[in-house]
């Protein structure tokens, strides 16, 4: 399976475990509060959107990552479309991240 894939899955499962925070206002909220262990920002998001998380998590030192489309990051969480969502376990957060680490080809 590729990692494109292995992330949707393991963001699916944060979010049965109740450890995502989807949509601008929580996953702004989440970073705010030192909650978020990485933030996905779907490519397809507004250079606006992408802007402002970047240098929101530049300042809380929160490690972001532009992915996939909004349909695609919304499905992973069982919703229609989500441009922005919070991990908020260090778990699910390392394992994202070493997908990230390995490519998306």
């Amino acid at each position: 399976m590729e990692n494109k894939q292995k992330i949707l899955n393991m963001i699916g499962l944060a979010q049965k475990a109740g450890k995502v925070a989807s949509g601008e206002f929580s996953t702004e909220k989440a970073v705010k509060t030192g909650k978020a262990y990485t933030v996905i920002v779907a490519d397809d998001s507004s250079d606006n959107t992408k802007k402002m998380f970047t240098n929101m998590c530049t300042y809380y030192k929160v490690p972001i990552h532009f992915f996939s489309d909004k349909v695609s990051v919304g499905h992973a969480i069982g919703k229609e479309f989500r441009a922005s969502l919070a991990v908020l376990d260090e778990g699910f957060a390392k394992t994202i991240e070493k997908y990230f680490e390995q490519g998306l080809e």
